[in-house]
């Protein structure tokens, strides 16, 4: 006989949790009916982790990255590189860290994700038209939220990113011109 015709039920599923190679966390709340304390937290702030790293979100948004230098003290806390679209502007990618002054410090984990799923900012105003949020619309809800929940768990980096700036006003810092190709 086997352990697992003398376990509980509960016990023989979190086994086979185990087994397949399901998070602890997750083989616990199998055998509980919960997740212990900060589990779930922690699983739904490395989900958004995962999914921040695979849509290359630092490389707009992170000093340096663009120089090929990225300044990962500063991970993720804004661009020092604009963007240019003729006749459109110029946009830096913005901080997006928990800072309260330059960051999403002020913004909620619902007003980032309405931000990343609609391009429409809390103040009302539409994202840099090189911002993906179109794409990003497309996510699930519980991937919308494990990435706020992990932009709200970064440390807070102060960094108040130039910009934007219109159609013929001059920024302030470096800049990679969008060129469209020419009609031959």
């Amino acid at each position: 006989m086997s352990i697992h015709e003398f376990a509980p039920a509960a016990t023989r599923v979190a086994l086979q949790a185990v087994r397949r190679g399901l998070p602890a966390a997750f083989a616990a709340l199998a055998v509980t009916g919960s997740l212990p304390a900060g589990a779930a937290d922690s699983e739904l702030v490395e989900r958004g982790k995962y999914l921040v790293t695979i849509a290359s979100c630092t490389d707009c948004h992170t000093p340096g990255h663009f120089l090929g230098k990225p300044d990962m003290t500063r991970h993720l806390g804004g661009s020092d590189v604009g963007f240019e679209i003729p006749d459109v502007g110029v946009f830096y990618g913005s901080n997006l860290t928990p800072d309260e002054e330059t960051g999403l410090g002020r913004w909620s984990e619902r007003d980032i994700v309405t931000a990343i799923r609609t391009g429409k900012r809390p103040d009302g105003r539409t994202l840099a038209p090189i911002m993906p949020w179109a794409a990003l619309a497309e996510l699930t809800d519980s991937d919308a939220g494990a990435i706020a929940a992990y932009l709200k768990s970064l440390p807070p980096v102060s960094n108040k990113v130039p910009g934007p700036f219109g159609p013929g006003e001059a920024p302030t810092s470096f800049v990679m011109k969008i060129v469209a190709p020419t009609e031959k």
